[in-house]
């Protein structure tokens, strides 16, 4: 029998997330940057912290090393000391693929050494990629007060975006009779947030049961759910999966509404102000006589000569004169020279723009992304992360520009809508 009541934390931060394009060719989804100074995955951190609890396990995978230079010894968000800890756990590879997590139930039972060696009541898991604040504690209560063995958090979201979870049917009581993952014709709007305590010995019995279930959603909750108790925690509030460039650039964008339902500071969020060049290293923001600013959020170590408006600047962006930003996400140390125009896109670490260079130029924001077009279809234009967009360049809409080019790529100077480099 385990023992303790101290609940252990399994925190899955291993997925591709291959929706988000250049973003991810070059770290974790987790592991993406935020609103200007944090990572995606300090939000999910923080709610662990705020929530009061001490032992957490990081499932990692693709591409950890920015998310384990991130999460350090877990000083920053307080799980350091004789009972406190934060420990990464990589899957068990050998010689073959197979050897990877299939699943996010299989990522777990990659594991099960580590939850039994940190005996707990039960076992939270949650996901490190979604941008909302929630308390864990009540979760918690409301699971034992239930005396459910796995209880699911679960809000209500617009029936037309169903598919794109677990949905649950409930009685009376809040406990889940009927399970639907992703769904083509909903009977619900009651959509699994991915977040679920499990009792402890009841999680090690269902991965123990059958090594083919590979997936929590797909398989082993259905299962409990015709054989247990099993019950949805009602969640209210702001809650983004930011998994697809529109809802991480609609999710920046909500950011710098007046009435803004999304408040990191307010919420306890912290980013690690140790891991690389963040505001604790940087001088204040420098605003030059003549620059304009409107509705935008910028950074400790920018410099603004030019025009920011509606958009997100990451610490050390260099904005030059008369260049103009708007409706944009642009992530640390950005240059762009003089003149340079900036509409409607995403620009990765250390991008520079030309002078009198255009990204994001033309009114066709349908014609989608031609080798992605499930990715870039709104008009956003993504350069990735260190490319050089030569003086003088006219990129179009739906584009994107992958990592690391330089100005010699570049056919053209002209990239029309939709073209990929």
């Amino acid at each position: 029998m385990i023992q303790g009541d101290n609940t252990l934390v399994l925190l899955l931060a291993g997925g591709v997330g291959s929706r988000l394009n250049v973003l991810v060719q070059t770290r974790a989804k987790p592991a993406v940057p935020f609103a200007g100074v944090y990572r995606i995955i300090d939000f999910s951190l923080s709610n662990v912290m705020n929530s009061g609890l001490s032992q957490v396990g990081v499932l990692t995978q693709y591409k950890p090393l920015s998310l384990m230079r991130h999460l350090g010894t877990g000083e920053a968000w307080d799980f350091t000391g004789r009972t406190r800890g934060i420990k990464i756990l990589p899957p068990r590879t050998g010689f073959q693929d197979s050897d990877w997590y299939k699943g996010t139930a299989d990522a777990v039972r990659q594991n099960i050494d580590f939850i039994r060696a940190h005996p707990a009541r039960e076992t939270v898991i949650l996901s490190g990629d979604h941008i909302y604040r929630m308390d864990i504690d009540d979760m918690l209560r409301f699971h034992r007060r239930k005396k459910a063995q796995v209880t699911i958090a679960m809000m209500v979201v617009p029936l037309s975006e169903i598919h794109q979870f677990g949905a649950g049917i409930t009685n009376a009581e809040g406990r889940i009779i009927e399970w639907e993952e992703k769904p083509t014709v909903p009977r619900t709007d009651l959509a699994s947030m991915g977040i679920y305590v499990f009792d402890t010995e009841y999680l090690l019995k269902l991965l123990e049961e059958d090594r083919e279930e590979v997936d929590f959603g797909m398989h082993l909750i259905p299962k409990a759910i015709e054989r247990d108790n099993v019950f949805a925690y009602p969640f209210h509030g702001y809650w983004r999966d930011v998994g697809t460039i529109q809802a991480y650039w609609e999710a920046n964008m909500d950011l710098l509404k007046v009435d803004s339902e999304i408040s990191p500071q307010a919420w306890g969020i912290r980013p690690n102000p140790y891991a690389g060049r963040l505001a604790v290293d940087r001088c204040p923001a420098r605003f030059t006589n003549g620059c304009l600013v409107e509705g935008s959020m910028i950074s400790a170590g920018c410099v603004i000569e030019g025009e920011v408006i509606n958009s997100m600047l990451s610490p050390g962006v260099r904005v030059g004169k008369n260049v103009r930003i708007k409706d944009s996400i642009i992530l640390h140390d950005c240059v762009l020279e003089e003149g340079a125009v900036v509409n409607l896109a995403i620009l990765d670490k250390r991008v520079r723009v030309g002078q009198g260079a255009v990204v994001g130029q033309g009114e066709d924001k349908v014609t989608p992304n031609k080798v992605c077009p499930k990715h870039l279809y709104t008009g956003i234009t993504m350069i990735g992360k260190e490319a050089e967009v030569p003086a003088r360049a006219v990129i179009g809409r739906n584009c994107v520009v992958t990592p690391f080019r330089k100005a010699g790529d570049f056919p053209s100077l002209v990239i029309a809508t939709g073209e990929t480099i």
